[in-house]
């Protein structure tokens, strides 16, 4: 899962992207409300973590127009301040959560794991034909067979899943499981879809399960 990060503090910043990091989420971060509002219309994010004191455009104003824009992904403001009103308005700018500063790495997490599982209904299984693919526990069965992945082939697999017959191109696949900084070339991709489908084959699902469509991407084979 993809998390914004929009913090001016540089190395909370970087402490949030390296703890976030840790638990295979994909992290871009932002300095400011202006730069954070870029981010959002040209990524896919399912979670943002929001400052409220920023240049440019603060915590409130940049929650405020990302729901009047109808952005629904949920949003968890990180604020010093911590009284009744400022909690109050920062809910009402359309924040889910709200976090007081200093804060504890591991209320960080809880609160984020609560949030994405909220926004993206992580009860319901992904299925196509005999694969099933549950996003709440990230386990992954091949007619009832369990299918051991790292979690890049996890997130892999659970891209092509959500798409079904959707050609993912390589770019578009880099672009929604690595972050920009850390963008793999396309080799390693292909090194990725042979494992998966190594692993897939392991379990007894077709040699083509994954298709190459040659020139474009990938899809899963039509069941």
């Amino acid at each position: 899962m993809r998390i914004l990060v929009v913090e001016d503090d540089l190395r909370l910043a970087a402490m949030l992207k390296e703890a976030l990091t840790a638990k295979q989420y994909v992290v871009e971060v932002a300095a400011d409300g202006e730069a954070a509002w870029e981010w959002v219309q040209v990524i896919d994010f399912e979670l943002i973590v929001l400052d409220v004191t920023l240049p440019k455009l603060d915590g409130i104003g940049f929650a405020q127009r990302l729901r009047s824009h109808r952005y629904s992904l949920p949003v968890l403001m990180l604020t010093a301040r911590d009284t009744l009103v400022d909690k109050i308005a920062g809910l009402d700018a359309g924040a889910d959560d709200y976090l007081v500063k200093p804060f504890e790495m591991p209320e960080l997490m809880a609160r984020v794991r609560a949030l994405l599982r909220r926004g993206s209904a992580e009860s319901l299984c992904l299925s196509w034909g005999s694969l099933t693919v549950n996003p709440s526990t990230h386990e992954v069965s091949y007619d009832n067979t369990p299918v051991y992945l790292t979690p890049k082939e996890y997130a892999l697999l659970e891209l092509l899943v959500s798409n079904g017959r959707r050609i993912m191109s390589r770019s578009g696949i880099i672009e929604r499981i690595w972050s920009l900084e850390a963008a793999p070339t396309e080799d390693t991709i292909k090194s990725h879809i042979r494992g998966l489908r190594q692993k897939l084959r392991d379990a007894g699902a077709p040699d083509d399960s994954i298709e190459t469509v040659h020139g474009l991407g990938y899809r899963l084979k039509q069941v």
